[in-house]
């Protein structure tokens, strides 16, 4: 059959591979004939010995070249044959095979194909060539070669046979996915359902799960594949240095150090003090050793079989005040200390009612509590708590979520004498809450309030109104010293002006980060005509609205007393406002400007040396300690620095590569 008078034509569902392979004469009927060939002339080789093989394939080339050999030889050697292919024999022998079949002209004798019969069993493999009938081979692959720039026709491009033979994946593939929109029957329920795009196989097979029997082994068929996940470019990180002075630690560090390193070993503190044996604790603590608890066994006894040895170093009758910086595993309390009238627990959420009960019984003296995260303390033992100890006068308290409005109205009616308050993080806090204290602690008749100490900050659900605050001041603020409403959003400058201005006269501490309502013109009018001392301490930070006038109006008012000073975050404030901190600020011993776009070197250099006035030195922050200046680009690692000066967060801008 000649090349031109094939039907290209695509039949069936074959793929693109497919019908390029049978436009190019390479068919399965093709690949079975040269199959079959190959392998009866290697059992002839292996039946005849070396010598026989060589005169087999002599005459097998004679034949080739004298013409096509008979149709009735043709159809012998055709019976004779094996149906099948052999993947194993793709690239050998293809080429002197095809020869034989085919006649001067290069056409090829159709009639003695034969159709491969399918119940027949695959050929085997073939053997090794011997060494004659390799050289053979290569000397016959050599010739015709060189020949091949010679042809030219359609029939002899035909003699040269593609010597691939193996079926295409269309042909032998049984486990294909039926076409979307036929029918099949689930291989784990038998129920009939519609192929779609996203059945799935079933794992073990055979056979294709419905959409409800893929969910349910794990596999969710209308999940999208995760996207490939781009590999970011290294980026650039700056390397941000801390200059602190590396000072030789004092002798009386020293010994705590050692003391707390073999605190197994110590038998007795002997007669240190209070602040030594603070200390011991505080390193205890921070090393987070499993005796860092054995502090609170001053109070509090557990089971002899459970109390660390180290324990008794603290026991101690007269015992007046203790701090405990880690109490993160309470047990079961009794009372050690009768005199014990001050108590701080850090850390304390294991701290439940069962052990808050000790405290009502055990610590009758006690007048001042500070804790941080009784969170498993209910509104009745808080209550049996302040009815215990009426003489309270300091109530500090951060983050209590159960603590409600009912334990409040306990708290401030049994203790009136209260000078310091702290509902810092509470959840349920609320305008009703500071109505509740402006009743009972405000001053009544010609009596004056005597609360000092006032933090509300940080609410949890909602913020308080200006309407509330003002009218708590309006109450409590002649006493006031300190005063925290940070995180309440809703305030704005009715607070400032009709509430600090107007009530507040002895305030020496104020906390007034993150409110966003409140402006610059209102914060500088405060410090314009407020008629209170200059303040110690201000934290102003998270403001971004307030501006250079502000910060002059602050520095005017409070800068020959201020000492510690928050501005993180006036990213607009100007570089004259900003030196207004070193020519007024003489006592200012800790400072923070983080993210205020304008501070440089040479400012710092203002803050630290002063300025030159008349060729002398002027201002500056003399008793600055700490400095911290994250975010402030401008500042370089070449910026002045001082003896005993902390300075956090300067960007060296040197770059590194990850």
């Amino acid at each position: 059959m000649s090349r031109g008078s094939r039907n290209n034509n695509v039949r069936g569902p074959t793929s693109a591979l497919t019908e390029f392979l049978r436009a190019s004469g390479i068919t399965p009927t093709t690949i079975a004939r040269r199959a079959a060939t190959q392998q009866g002339q290697q059992q002839q080789q292996a039946a005849a010995g070396p010598s026989n093989g060589t005169s087999q394939q002599n005459q097998t080339a004679a034949s080739s070249s004298s013409g096509r050999p008979s149709r009735a030889a043709s159809r012998r050697g055709a019976n004779r044959r094996t149906s099948g292919y052999g993947s194993d024999n793709l690239d050998e022998d293809d080429e002197e095979n095809g020869e034989e079949g085919q006649d001067e002209n290069g056409a090829e004798d159709d009639e003695a194909v034969q159709e491969p019969e399918p119940d027949r069993p695959a050929p085997a493999k073939k053997r090794k060539l011997t060494k004659a009938a390799e050289a053979k081979l290569k000397a016959q692959e050599k010739k015709k070669a060189k020949g091949k720039g010679k042809k030219g026709s359609d029939d002899e491009y035909e003699d040269d046979e593609d010597p691939y033979t193996s079926l295409s994946k269309s042909m032998w593939s049984s486990n294909s996915k039926p076409p979307v929109g036929d029918f099949e029957k689930c291989a784990r329920c038998d129920k009939q359902f519609t192929v779609t795009k996203y059945t799935l196989a079933a794992n073990p097979g055979p056979g294709w799960l419905c959409h409800i029997c893929a969910k349910a082994s794990g596999k969710d068929p209308f999940k999208k594949p995760a996207a490939p996940r781009k590999r970011k470019a290294p980026g650039d990180k700056r390397e941000v240095v801390h200059f602190v002075e590396n000072r030789l630690p004092t002798l009386v560090n020293l010994c705590i150090k050692v003391v707390t390193q073999y605190i197994d070993d110590v038998e007795s503190l002997g007669d240190l003090n209070a602040l030594n044996v603070e200390a011991i604790a505080k390193a205890m603590a921070r090393n987070r050793s499993l005796y860092v608890y054995s502090l609170l066994l001053v109070v509090f006894k557990l089971n002899p079989h459970s109390t660390p040895e180290n324990a008794k170093l603290f026991y101690n009758a007269t015992n007046s005040k203790l701090v405990f910086y880690d109490a993160t595993t309470l047990e079961s309390l009794v009372y050690l200390n009768p005199s014990l009238t001050s108590l701080r627990l850090d850390f304390c959420g294991q701290l439940d009612d069962t052990s808050f009960k000790a405290f009502n019984s055990s610590l009758p003296a006690l007048e001042r509590i500070e804790l941080l995260g009784p969170f498993l303390v209910r509104p009745p033992a808080w209550k049996a708590f302040i009815k215990a100890h009426p003489n309270l006068e300091g109530f500090l308290i951060t983050q209590s979520p159960r603590f409600d409005l009912e334990c409040l109205h306990e708290l401030v009616s049994h203790c009136t004498g209260l000078k310091e308050l702290r509902l810092k993080e509470f959840g349920k806090m609320s305008d009703a809450f500071l109505d509740e204290i402006a009743d009972n602690l405000g001053g009544q008749g010609d009596s004056e309030s005597i609360l000092e100490y006032l933090d509300i900050s940080c609410p949890g659900s909602e913020s308080c109104s200006d309407a509330a605050v003002v009218n708590l001041l309006e109450a409590i603020g002649a006493s006031l010293k300190h005063l925290d409403v940070s995180k309440h959003d809703l305030l704005t400058d009715k607070f400032l002006l009709g509430g600090l201005q107007q009530q507040t006269h002895h305030l020496e501490s104020l906390a007034i980060a993150h409110l966003p309502d409140i402006t610059s013109k209102g914060l500088t009018s405060l410090f314009n005509e407020w008629e209170n001392p200059p303040l110690v301490s201000l934290d102003a930070s998270r403001n971004p609205e307030l501006l250079t006038d502000a910060l002059e109006a602050i520095m005017q008012h409070s800068g020959s007393r201020l000492e510690n000073l928050n501005i993180n975050g006036w990213k607009d404030v100007e570089e004259n406002g900003l030196r207004e901190i070193g020519r007024k600020g003489k006592e200012v011993q800790k400072l923070d400007v983080g993210f205020c776009r304008n501070v440089d070197d040479f400012i710092v250099q203002a803050w630290l040396e002063g300025e030159d006035v008349n060729g002398r030195k002027r201002g500056g922050c003399k008793e600055l300690v700490e400095l911290k200046v994250w975010g402030c680009n401008r500042v370089t690692a070449s910026c002045p620095k001082k003896p005993g000066l902390a300075l956090h967060g300067v960007e060296s801008h040197i770059i590194k590569r990850t």
